[in-house]
């Protein structure tokens, strides 16, 4: 049901009514309206004597009727009408005025609420410093927030004096927050500083944050990706550690041990990472050791959800890398192409390279090398890659012509026992 005539609704704007709205326009239409012309301007519109009435008070309490005193021998007051933008100006300017009050109380409010913050941000290096004075065996402490955390990030890269490790996950990255990163970063270059970082296969294919990474190496810093990697990570003069925690804040790790595995762990990440590579080429050295990945993933019953976090990429891209591979494989199924993959090795990661050899602990020169490995048809040499599709064993023969005439000479294991049944004599001697 509607609204009486003159009641207001939740704004505590007096709603009108049609009878209203018809005596604004009879009075708009004759410029003003009297106590002696409102029979007249009910029997025009067409609404009763009371409904004229009750319009009059709405029209009243909505300042769209204002009083003005009446010409000279007309007795008695005269409306006449207003806009509704003058009304609705009129009638609203208290409120307005003290919403306006109360904005700026709660602006004065959150101002001093964040300069409280920052000053009692500022004591962070403080109380860390302090505390590692009192806990000189290590410490764990807890920063709250990413206020905090930047404030604490940029004394610590300020103050470094040999090495930063970073270590970051996901394909792409905010183009504010390497936009911010970028001058702090090649300043701690210029200083001497040996800047090693850890990124994911996917952003070789993100462009703000290739173009990122290719000014970071020209500058001397080395950017290494992997299909997985920690989350994010700073590792400072192999003295403190930056670790994510909830709600955007961080935990600072100075605990010795606790340093040494997280050390131990990027070094062995480091080992098994591709250099980062510069140029139009760049993103083909690591296609195929992605799809090599998603093929390990999916013969694991990885879903493609979890396989794109956890790579990097979107779902999109999982799914269309995925639909490759299927054809490649033809495998109609992931789970067949998992088992595809697994049977031709093609799930294996490759291996990493091999530490180098001290001067001392060399090899002798009595160890001799391993023969070339030969065709079994015809002795030659084999070719340095073999052809065809990648099965994961050695080749055997040198052309495809000695592989057929191998192939034809060769006999069943039934027919070579038929045969040995039919040419050798018999060992028992036939019944008398």
């Amino acid at each position: 049901m509607g609204n009486a005539p003159g009641d207001s609704g939740p704004t505590g704007i007096p709603e009108l009514g049609s009878a209203a709205v018809l005596l604004y326009r009879w009075t708009v239409v004759h410029e003003s309206l009297t106590p002696a012309a409102l029979s007249r301007a009910a029997a025009e519109t067409g609404i009763s004597e009371q409904e004229s009435h009750q319009a009059l008070d709405s029209l009243l309490d909505a300042c769209l009727l204002q009083e003005v005193p009446a010409t000279t021998g007309e007795p008695g007051v005269r409306w006449q009408p207003v806009s509704p933008q003058a009304a609705a100006s009129q009638l609203l300017s208290d409120r307005d005025a003290a919403l306006r009050a109360q904005e700026e109380a709660l602006r004065t409010q959150r101002r001093q609420i964040q300069e409280q913050h920052d000053g009692l941000a500022a004591l962070m290096p403080v109380y860390l410093q302090a505390r590692q004075h009192a806990f000189p065996q290590g410490t764990i402490d807890h920063l709250p927030d990413k206020f905090a955390v930047r404030t604490l990030l940029t004394e610590v890269i300020d103050s470094c004096h040999s090495e930063v490790l970073v270590s970051k996950h996901g394909g792409s990255f905010p183009v504010a927050a390497l936009r911010e990163a970028l001058p702090r970063d090649l300043a701690l270059l210029e200083r001497g500083i040996r800047m090693r970082s850890l990124y994911q296969h996917a952003t070789r294919f993100d462009q703000p944050t290739r173009t990122h990474a290719e000014h970071l190496v020209a500058a001397g810093a080395e950017i290494r990706t992997l299909p997985e990697v920690l989350p994010q990570m700073i590792i400072v003069d192999q003295a403190l550690a930056l670790l994510p925690a909830r709600p955007g804040g961080a935990l600072i790790i100075r605990e010795p041990d606790l340093l040494t595995y997280l050390l131990d762990v990027y070094e062995r990440d480091w080992a098994h990472a591709t250099p980062y590579a510069t140029g139009p080429h760049a993103t083909q050295a690591v296609s195929q050791t992605m799809k090599q990945t998603i093929l390990a993933m999916l013969a694991k019953g990885i879903k493609d959800d979890t396989i794109a976090r956890r790579l990097g990429i979107s779902l999109r891209t999982c799914r269309r890398h995925v639909s490759e591979l299927l054809d490649t494989l033809g495998a109609h199924s992931r789970f067949e192409a998992g088992v595809i993959a697994e049977r031709q090795g093609l799930t294996r990661h490759p291996a990493s390279p091999p530490p180098p050899v001290p001067a001392m602990e060399a090899a002798p020169d009595t160890v001799r090398p391993d023969p070339a490995p030969s065709c079994t048809a015809c002795g030659a040499a084999l070719p340095t890659r073999a052809s065809g599709r990648a099965t994961g064993r050695p080749a055997r023969y040198c052309s495809p012509k000695c592989r057929s005439r191998a192939y034809r000479t060769r006999k069943s294991p039934r027919e070579a026992l038929q045969q040995a049944d039919t040419t050798q004599p018999s060992r028992n001697p036939p019944p008398a």
